[in-house]
């Protein structure tokens, strides 16, 4: 194995997050490195149109967005690799990385922006229409907008599902929400609010069967766990609120986490718990889970890098 590289500023992830404290850190003249990890750019990558990022009029697609990103933050001095950070030894000083399992790396501060991944159902008209952009989504405040007047169907019972069937409702024609027990997780409050919502329409003791559409969401087929009725939804729009899972496995052991693996931050900042780490974006971020709060974040990350290696005399 050769020779560890070592550098001021390491950058784990290449969502919004990542990819704007690249552009902060490079713009201050730490020469951070960044990694992809398997998927460059992160969840935008698989969105088609983004209407709600700041500075885009007229919109842009996830990719495009991703690509401007990433051009802004190498404009600066930012050195971009494909790679996947396998395993982590932040109690070290500097810090250690390991990418794709035998690359190491010494840092002197890791910015963690390694994001959130989606839970699915795992059907395969579910992959193949998310992956096409066909109605398909996992956030119904960054797609709802799109589904404007029509009918939708969500999945979930939680909070998170709760809320967006709420938000939903509020744009679309008729939202129906998929249970698949007989009660819901949510907060009693979600619950009467839901309930209280005259196009929301709760199917309990259901389940997905299946997505209709060739290019699109056509329909949606639910079956009865308690009946074994089958009854097909005339929806445009299907969104999944099951939760999501932070890519936070390899920091276990060594970051203060809560319950669901989403790394705690020291107050309004993007500290954790170890000096010269720092998380920025959804694998931190559990509530808002949006790209113009993932970039905020992330620019965080690099002031507080900067100002941490300036009081330890490294920058």
């Amino acid at each position: 194995m050769s020779t560890p590289q070592h550098i001021k500023c390491l950058i784990i992830g290449s969502g919004p997050a990542g990819y704007t404290a690249a552009i902060y850190a490079a713009r201050a003249d730490l020469k951070p490195i960044l990694y992809t990890g398997l998927t460059p750019g992160g969840q935008l990558t698989e969105t088609t149109e983004v209407d709600n990022f700041p500075g885009y009029p007229k919109g842009i697609t996830g990719p495009e967005l991703m690509e401007d990103l990433k051009a802004q933050a190498e404009r600066f001095g930012t050195e971009v690799r494909f790679g996947l950070a396998t395993k982590a030894d932040l109690t070290s000083t500097p810090k250690k990385i390991w990418i794709d399992e035998t690359v190491e790396i010494t840092a002197d501060t890791v910015i963690i922006s390694t994001g959130a991944s989606a839970k699915w159902i795992g059907l395969p008209n579910e992959t193949r229409l998310r992956m096409n952009a066909g109605g398909v989504s996992a956030c119904a405040v960054c797609d709802g907008f799109f589904f404007k007047g029509q009918d939708v169907a969500i999945v979930g019972a939680g909070d998170t599902a709760a809320e967006e069937a709420t938000y939903l409702s509020k744009l679309c024609n008729k939202v129906y929400m998929i249970v698949r027990k007989d009660d819901m997780r949510a907060s009693k409050a979600m619950q009467h609010r839901v309930k209280n919502t005259p196009n929301i329409e709760i199917l309990w003791n259901s389940v997905t069967d299946d997505i209709l559409g060739a290019e699109g969401v056509e329909g949606v087929v639910v079956k009865n766990t308690i009946t074994n009725d089958y009854r097909t939804l005339n929806v445009t729009g299907f969104f999944v609120a099951i939760g999501h899972k932070p890519n936070t496995d390899i920091f276990k052991g060594q970051l203060n986490m809560d319950e669901l693996g989403y790394i705690d931050v020291l107050g309004a900042s993007s500290k954790t718990n170890l000096p010269g780490v720092f998380a920025v974006g959804d694998c931190a971020d559990k509530t808002y889970r949006q790209a113009v709060t993932a970039a905020g974040s992330g620019c965080m990350g690099a002031l507080d890098a900067e100002r941490y290696l300036a009081t330890a005399g490294l920058h």
